[in-house]
């Protein structure tokens, strides 16, 4: 009933900053720093993601760096040591990478997002082949949309679905993202239906459901 849902491929960055594994750990540092991400894929010289090297990644040398020479035995407790003495992103990695494909839906990345607690995933073809990035930022996209779009789409999609013969339309208003569904129609136990379906249109920010049940006029033709 619904249009084909946004997938990675639609709102993904292609141009992706990456390193490779005998990338030292001053450069990756420098382009965290200067693109502004928080965490790099590390691909073979076939584009294939090994890795993923983040902020968090590094962050153990610096906390080795607070440590004093008496303080050998906390150290020695410490589960990213061996870390600290890393210097190249093979070593400071995390492997394997989590990543997704181009063509998983915009709920299923979010999902995996939040379990994951990741920003940034490395977007892979079948082969494993880096194809772009995915960051929270790209998700939010869809919100974008316009609201004449997002009308249209819950007009098409929704309301001429759900209730096709009716003598009064319903009239559907989108204002910042927030759809208004008005109007009078004979299907009582299809309103709450609307709303669950104007809410899964992709960039809705929510649903107002003001729709009323009326009895059926043996005059409308149904």
């Amino acid at each position: 009933m619904t249009s084909t849902p946004y997938t990675v491929a639609d709102v993904m960055t292609h141009k992706v900053v990456a390193v490779a594994p005998t990338t030292e750990f001053k450069e990756i540092a420098t382009a965290i720093e200067r693109w502004k991400v928080t965490a790099l894929p590390v691909v073979e010289s076939e584009g294939r993601v090994v890795g993923v090297v983040s902020e968090a990644d590094l962050l153990p040398k610096e906390e080795f760096h607070e440590h004093r020479p008496a303080m050998i035995e906390h150290m020695l407790r410490l589960a990213d040591t061996s870390k600290a003495g890393s210097t190249c992103a093979e070593d400071l990695m995390t492997t394997p990478a989590v990543t997704v494909h181009p063509g998983a839906t915009l709920p299923q990345v979010a999902r995996l997002m939040a379990e994951r607690h990741i920003k940034r995933l490395p977007v892979v073809d079948a082969d494993g082949t880096l194809k772009g990035i995915v960051s929270r930022a790209d998700l939010l996209k869809v919100f974008l949309r316009s609201d004449d779009a997002l009308a249209a789409e819950v007009s098409h999609e929704v309301v001429e679905q759900l209730f096709p013969v009716s003598r009064r339309p319903v009239k559907v208003d989108v204002t910042h993202g927030i759809v208004t569904l008005s109007g009078q129609v004979r299907d009582a136990h299809r309103i709450p239906l609307a709303t669950r379906l104007a809410r899964a249109v992709e960039g809705v920010v929510n649903v107002r459901n003001r729709l009323e049940a009326v009895d059926p006029d043996p005059d409308d033709g149904a």
